[in-house]
């Protein structure tokens, strides 16, 4: 029932009235009347006898008789609320898109029947992809950790992958961290099985287009399903693999109660189902990595020596050699090798500049004792939006006309963190004779023409060129190891993987160049092209700092004076340590408790969690933030 109270998340038994006994069919949605009011609910089975000892009240109606719940979602919904500490509610709100009546009654066109062959292909020259490929197609529980290398079209691999589950007869389900990822996979799969044999499942759809294709699933007049998060729990029928692009992107952390991520759900998935499992990504995160060190999952990436063919990356700015040949090299936001990378990578096609941060002028500070600049009337940051805008408080929009320094009296600004635009204003003026542009939050473009220019780009935003980039430069690393995360420098190698990713290997292998300090362990993964070795290392620190994927964490937000009460009667395991409490930074009256278990232990934290959360719910308490695994403690 779609009662998100933690002491009633359990299946009621109803009686079925004789006139609803064709239409009451296991998955339908149905009205039932509970505590005095009609609520909606998901009829899970139907039964001859009844456990309960008293009278059954009847249902008031059946809503539709299309079976949108199967039984294997409803056991996947169980076990992600168990998992995650919340309610079947929460998560069949994330499961079964609403119903679209208009479409409910409009027939599934039924995909025909896919029958090529598989075509390894670029999978050939990865340490163990012919095998994975062969694996598919037999049906076999294939369990693998995919590093795409660099040059590589991670749509077309992650296509033939699911070609050859199709071809062995089974379903796949592929999630992906957003809809221009998702648009390059569904163009890679109708060129590769043809027009009719997938639909995508995303929240950008619309309601109706979205529920259609949630139907076509649900019915199974299709077996093949991709599309963002919320896809992890498409109803595919005959399920032979589960794949995820990406998954160390945090789009894939639900930001609705109860927080799963899609990693995890699919991971829930492929243990109920026993279908193949396949983590695909230019960079490695340490949940993936910790499965191949269980052993788990086995590894699949290039060989060192194919990857000296395809790409040469090194850091530049911080090196003695570096400062001999510029002396201000260290203190150079664009040092004179990246000049140099440019001049000659622009002789023979497009650069892509990645930098961290979309605007012109972001951050400002005084010119001469280098205090952030502050608004006035409300003390926010200043920034500077655009090449002819004066000073302008980030918060309420003041501008700063005649600013001065409350530290030293000074009246000049400068720029320690420089936006796209500022950048690409920069390199138009280094070298006026070539196009410059920008594709960020703002203005994402999907792809550029394989001509001489610079493409001054954000995270996540970068724009792919037939043929790959010449060369790619990464500016301001500083800033993106600069967050107070424990993923911080986790996330930073995965963006920087993701743009030095989009070289091409010609006669010669693509240019990465990177600016930072070379001491840098991260900066160093990035130069041997090493995302594995990098996620080991990360999970080493986290071992002997039990954090996770090593150890089992929750978080728990609320009020100060709750939060006390609330732990004094949490029935924690063995070796559990409460951390806290520090301030939420959501709300300045919360505050926020860590509980960390050992691995073993995280079955009984979140049943221990589920416990307090229904005490508290049958006592009308109010609610604690309760989040398991989070993706970030920073």
């Amino acid at each position: 029932m779609d009662l998100p109270l933690a002491h009633l998340d359990r299946p009621f038994d109803y009686a079925v009235p004789a006139s609803m006994a064709e239409t009451a069919v296991p998955g339908a949605r149905v009205k039932v009347r509970f505590a005095g009011q009609d609520v909606d609910g998901y009829l899970v089975a139907r039964v001859a006898e009844t456990e309960h000892a008293g009278r059954l009240a009847y249902l008031r109606r059946v809503v539709s008789a299309e079976p949108v719940l199967s039984a294997e979602i409803a056991a996947v919904v169980g076990e992600v609320a168990a998992r995650y500490a919340g309610t079947r509610s929460d998560v069949l709100r994330l499961a079964v898109p609403s119903r679209h009546a208009t479409t409910e009654k409009l027939e599934s066109a039924t995909a025909p029947p896919f029958s090529g062959t598989v075509e390894p292909g670029p999978w050939r020259l990865y340490d163990g992809g012919a095998e994975t490929l062969e694996a598919l197609a037999a049906g076999e529980q294939a369990r693998a950790v995919w590093t795409v290398g660099p040059g590589d079209d991670g749509a077309r691999l992650l296509a033939e992958a699911v070609a050859a589950t199709a071809a062995g007869g089974r379903g796949a389900l592929v999630c992906l961290p957003d809809v221009r990822d998702v648009a390059r996979l569904d163009q890679a799969l109708t060129e590769r099985l043809g027009p009719g044999h997938h639909v995508v499942l995303t929240a950008d759809s619309g309601p109706a287009k979205r529920y259609r294709a949630f139907l076509a699933v649900s019915r199974g007049a299709v077996r093949i399903v991709i599309g963002t998060r919320a896809a992890a729990f498409a109803p595919v029928h005959d399920l032979g693999l589960v794949a995820i692009w990406d998954d160390g992107d945090d789009l894939y952390a639900e930001p609705r109660a109860p927080y799963p991520h899609a990693r995890e759900v699919l991971l829930i998935r492929a243990q109920r189902s026993g279908c193949a499992v396949l983590l695909a990504a230019h960079a490695r995160s340490v949940e993936a990595e910790y499965l191949v060190r269980s052993g788990w999952a086995r590894d699949v990436s290039l060989p060192r020596a194919e990857l000296r063919t395809r790409v040469a990356a090194n850091v530049t700015g911080g090196s003695d050699f570096d400062l001999v040949r510029d002396p201000r090299a260290r203190t150079s936001r664009l040092p004179r090798e990246v000049f140099d990378v440019l001049r000659d990578a622009l002789t023979a096609g497009p650069v892509l500049v990645q930098t961290p941060r979309s605007g012109y002028a972001t951050r400002l500070a005084c010119e001469t004792c280098r205090t952030p600049a502050v608004c006035a009337t409300c003390h926010g940051p200043l920034r500077i939006p655009g090449p002819q805008a004066p000073p302008t408080c980030t918060w309420c929009g003041t501008q700063a006309l005649g600013w001065t320094c409350a530290e030293c009296g000074g009246r000049g600004l400068r720029a320690p963190v420089l936006g796209d635009q500022r950048t690409a204003e920069e390199l138009g003026r280094a070298f006026p004779s070539v196009p410059v542009q920008t594709s960020s939050a703002d203005r994402v473009l999907l792809d550029v023409r394989a001509r001489p220019a610079i493409i001054v780009a954000t995270p996540g935003a970068e724009p792919t060129v037939p043929g790959g980039y010449v060369a790619v430069v990464l500016l301001d690393s500083w800033l993106l190891l600069a967050r107070s995360d424990l993923r911080a420098e986790e996330e930073a190698l995965r963006r920087w993987l993701n743009a030095a990713a989009l070289v091409g290997s010609g006669d010669a292998p693509g240019r990465v160049v990177v600016v930072g300090d070379p001491a840098r362990p991260v900066l160093q993964a990035l130069i041997r092209w090493d995302p594995a070795g990098f996620a080991r290392r990360e999970i080493a620190e986290r071992q002997d700092a039990h954090l996770p994927p090593a150890s089992r964490v929750a978080t728990v937000t609320g009020p100060a004076d709750l939060l006390e009460a609330a732990l004094g009667s949490l029935a924690l395991p063995e070796g559990a340590e409460v951390l806290g409490p520090v301030p939420s930074g959501d709300d300045p009256e919360d505050q926020r408790y860590v509980v960390r278990v050992p691995r073993t232990a995280g079955a009984q934290l979140s049943a221990a969690l589920v416990e307090l959360q229904a005490r508290r719910s049958a006592r009308k308490e109010p609610h604690l933030r309760v989040e398991v695994d989070p993706t970030s403690l920073g």
